[in-house]
């Protein structure tokens, strides 16, 4: 589910984005028409942590690029499955 999300944000799919998202935590929309435009540059998953058969969580970095200036969110997200489907409910972002 994380690198198909991931996937999602570089080729700009909000609606598979919002698809995948937990209706309680969905926002209306997402903005990922920024100017200058990210350039996803890899993901890094670090940790894959089932917490139980419809919950979990996964630690993971994504890099990227805006205006030529790097960047990179390292994160901890939590899914959970809802009629055979995980979808992210929310996460942490870690510190740099």
């Amino acid at each position: 589910m994380m690198r198909s999300r991931y996937t999602a944000f570089t080729l700009g799919r909000e609606d598979y984005l919002l698809a995948t998202w937990h209706p309680d935590f969905r926002p209306a929309g997402l903005d990922l028409q920024e100017d200058p435009p990210a350039r996803w540059l890899g993901l890094q998953v670090r940790q894959h942590l089932p917490i139980d058969e419809d919950h979990a969580s996964v630690e993971f970095v994504a890099r990227y690029k805006i205006g030529g200036r790097a960047h990179r969110l390292h994160e901890t997200s939590r899914f959970t499955r809802r009629d055979g489907q995980w979808l992210y409910m929310d996460g942490d972002i870690h510190p740099k």
